[in-house]
């Protein structure tokens, strides 16, 4: 009797899949369990953990900056980033001026950048030459109404408010914007 090589070619196939299955079942089966991962597993595998900015809270931020602003007859836009400088959440008051569209978007990026105040970002560009160099980062503001959004001690964004006669105006808005949300972010 002669076998054709084909069946020669699926039978000795068949036989080293069976073969392989039977060891990495072995291999499995003498292998200790792997715990589940926890974040100090993965914080040493070279993952992080990190809280991030939720659209819902993002939008009651930016809607409590322009009403603080409007209580005080400012018409104004307020801007609401994540810790990268992403936008999150745009509010812009009736009248509020086409520029404070732009305003608001650069102190929030810069204020998340910086992981400061900008008013304060501005105050130390102004009395420290290498600081002042800030000013070239292509899309940085250094005036005031840029405000660090945290949770706890964890920069997690910012807003950013233009429009208001002066800077500390808008620095004053976005910071009564944020009291507004003091409970959610764990402040």
């Amino acid at each position: 009797m002669r076998i054709s090589p084909t069946l020669m070619t699926r039978a000795c196939t068949g036989a080293a899949l069976a073969m392989v299955a039977s060891l990495t079942l072995a291999q499995q089966a003498a292998a200790p369990a792997q715990p589940a991962a926890t974040p100090a597993a993965a914080a040493a595998a070279g993952l992080r953990t990190e809280r991030a900015l939720s659209l819902p809270l993002a939008n009651q931020i930016a809607a409590a900056t322009v009403a603080a602003c409007a209580a005080n007859g400012y018409a104004v836009t307020a801007t609401v980033v994540d810790r990268a400088g992403t936008v999150r959440a745009v509010q812009r008051a009736d009248n509020a001026g086409p520029h404070t569209v732009a305003a608001a978007e650069r102190k929030a990026f810069t204020s998340a950048s910086g992981k400061a105040p900008t008013l304060a970002m501005m105050e130390n560009a102004q009395k420290n030459p290498g600081a002042a160099n800030l000013v070239n980062i292509p899309g940085f503001l250094l005036l005031g109404g840029g405000v660090p959004i945290k949770a706890g001690n964890e920069v997690i964004g910012a807003v950013g408010v233009g429009g208001a006669p002066g800077g500390h105006l808008d620095d004053q808005c976005a910071n009564a914007g944020l009291e507004s949300v003091k409970a959610q972010l764990g402040a």
